[in-house]
């Protein structure tokens, strides 16, 4: 079958805005545009706390449990019951409490974990800010000396090396990215807050950047970091010190976001941030964000797309193993620095059998190995696949996608 453009139906690409591709069985796909973009060192990843909760450390609502078990043992007896699903109607009882803990307890049950430390700050200390109990608790529950870089922090430093940098944005205060980055590199620079180096396409834009803040391996040094209500006003609408990073950094790169949940106060306030743009301005590039769940929720996914976002669901299961799979195998065969040996090992298995009787995510994923190569490298791909006896099918392939002369990202 020909098509009026003139290609086969079965190497005839659809628009680049449609096409996912599968790095493997499993595993969610991933848009190829955003590969592509990656492939180009156009893609700037934010992580969230559910990168770090593998290694040991807790999220921010496990966080804020912690902190009241140490300074409020009443409300967290309170808080520690109510379950992650709870929304506004749920009841407990505040008979015991204060009405400062009851406006806290609910505020903790409608999951402004960022306005609980803030009341609780407030109430404890008399103020938001350093030094306070809240913080060195902050700290202390963060500052775990044998905790160590998990599986998902080395795959996203891969995924950050653009080849002349490493460059990855961080909303946790821990410092498991920067003990990701040893194990492969030599020392990567860390940056927090207003040291943070304005967004860039040039190398020197690079470096560990902690926009709200890390904690000092120092056990005697205060650390600033964004952790109350308070603190989010300073940092995104007074200084703009955030707020203005995320701008321009939604200008030059697609972001994608990692680690996060639709209730987490960075996420609300990173949304913010991006959204205030969004309709002033048309060339912000395209956000996306790997959200997991045990069952798939058509609904949830629109509610990100109305947020301004493109999600990629992965099956929640496992300890969520799909989001690390997909992370480590796109870091291997990533086309700045992955490993070749994987990426021709992938291009042998699939010629092996003849295109036209090729599963489609085998075709696929061929087709974007050798569409996001410079002509150099297709040439190398071709004379692979040629050596290993591919019909001429995958053969055309190459040379098709190679006048495809469409824009790329």
């Amino acid at each position: 079958m020909v098509s009026s453009s003139g290609k086969s139906a079965e190497t005839r690409s659809p628009d680049i805005d449609d096409r996912i591709i599968s790095l493997g069985s499993g595993l969610p796909e991933i848009p190829e545009r955003l590969l592509l973009a990656h492939a180009r060192g156009k893609v700037l990843f934010i992580a969230g706390a559910g990168i770090s909760q593998p290694a040991g450390l807790p999220d921010f609502r496990d966080l804020v449990l912690q902190i009241y078990a140490s300074l409020d043992v009443v409300v967290h007896g309170t808080i520690s019951k109510v379950p992650r699903s709870a929304c506004n109607q749920w009841n407990v009882d505040l008979s015991q409490l204060t009405d400062r803990q009851s406006a806290e307890v609910r505020r903790f049950i409608q999951g402004d974990y960022d306005v609980v430390l803030g009341m609780l700050e407030r109430r404890i200390d008399g103020q938001t800010g350093n030094p306070s109990s809240v913080r060195k608790i902050v700290a202390d529950k963060l500052r775990v000396p044998r905790t160590r870089a998990a599986p998902i922090h080395k795959a996203l430093v891969g995924l950050a090396d653009r080849g002349a940098s490493i460059v990855i944005v961080t909303t946790n205060f821990d410092l498991l990215l920067e003990d990701a980055a040893k194990t492969s590199h030599s020392r990567v620079q860390s940056y927090a807050l207003g040291g943070i180096p304005r967004p860039g396409l040039r190398s020197d834009f690079s470096g560990i950047l902690h926009i709200h803040g890390a904690v000092d391996p120092d056990e005697n040094r205060i650390s600033d970091l964004i952790v109350s209500d308070q603190d989010f006003g300073e940092f995104y609408l007074r200084r703009r010190t955030v707020s203005d990073f995320v701008y321009d950094a939604a200008r030059l790169f697609n972001l994608v976001l990692v680690g996060y949940s639709a209730s987490d106060p960075p996420m609300k306030y990173l949304l913010n941030a991006i959204a205030a743009d969004c309709t002033r301005f048309d060339d912000l590039k395209e956000r996306f964000i790997f959200t997991g769940a045990e069952t798939l929720d058509p609904a949830a996914l629109e509610d990100w797309r109305g947020r301004g976002i493109t999600p990629i669901h992965y099956d929640a299961a496992n300890g969520h193993s799909a989001l690390l799979g997909v992370l480590q195998r796109w870091a291997q065969l990533s086309a700045i620095n992955g490993k070749r040996s994987v990426v021709d090992k992938e291009l042998i298995r699939i010629v092996r059998t003849e295109r036209g009787n090729a599963a489609d995510a085998d075709r696929d994923l061929f087709d974007h190995l050798v569409r996001r190569s410079n002509s150099s490298e297709r040439v190398r791909l071709a004379a692979l696949a040629s050596s290993r006896g591919a019909e001429i099918g995958w053969l055309s392939a190459i040379a098709d996608i190679a006048s495809e002369g469409e824009r790329m990202p």
